[in-house]
């Protein structure tokens, strides 16, 4: 599990591709203090296993519907990505409950400046918008962000200084793919209520009436 709090801006060194994987050398340095083979590091928001280390980084196997499903297909030698630890026990949780494994993609419409923040505008389909509410979180390339507005075809959030100094976000283009990772929260409450998050059968699929009641919640052994 991660927080969407960016520990590092890592680059990627190599990308050897396999015939529809990839293998990732990325090079680090603040979060190696402690990575050992088999540690999960969150790569763009994507759960990674780090499979090699070495003194300046690690790297790590790519699937081939990782990167179906991510913008980890798009990475090349010099890429920047956004690099965080899964969360220690005795951590501080910053953000959200994160947990790298990415619902979808998005497109990065517009910036704009307000003061000493950036409002970035994000097109996605309505399988993930419909899971984004006003003032909840997502997480955007593995930042915990908090939404600002939303609508049936994109929403946007506010970036402080610090966000954008330390993270990739503000440093890519209009026209850049972001991977997004809607809250869990939602995707569990849309399942009990008959919903089809994350493209899973709903439960009694067929059956419900899109409210919770007491004999649904018998029904489904949550009494």
């Amino acid at each position: 599990m991660f927080t969407g709090i960016i520990e590092e801006v890592g680059q990627v060194k190599n990308v050897i591709h396999g015939a529809a994987s990839a293998v990732l050398y990325i090079k680090a340095s603040k979060i190696m203090s402690d990575v050992k083979p088999g540690d999960s590091i969150a790569v763009n928001g994507v759960c990674l296993t780090a499979t090699n280390i070495y003194s300046d980084g690690f790297t790590a196997d790519v699937m081939a519907e990782t990167l179906r499903r991510s913008n980890l297909g798009e990475l090349k030698a010099g890429s920047p990505v956004n690099l965080e630890r899964a969360m220690a026990a005795d951590g501080r949780f910053g953000g959200h409950i994160v947990s790298g494994h990415i619902d979808g993609t998005g497109v990065i419409r517009s910036f704009k400046r307000e003061d000493n923040a950036i409002w970035v505008s994000i097109t996605a389909g309505e399988p993930i918008l419909r899971l984004i509410v006003e003032k909840g979180s997502i997480a955007i390339d593995g930042i915990s962000l908090t939404v600002a507005y939303v609508d049936d075809k994109e929403f946007r959030v506010s970036i402080i200084p610090h966000t954008s100094s330390e993270t990739t976000l503000t440093h890519k283009k209009e026209g850049s793919t972001v991977n997004l990772e809607n809250d869990v929260v939602g995707k569990y409450v849309e399942k009990l209520l008959g919903g089809n998050a994350g493209g899973v059968r709903p439960m009694d699929s067929g059956k419900s009436s899109g409210k919770v009641s007491m004999d649904f919640l018998a029904e489904n052994g949550f009494l």
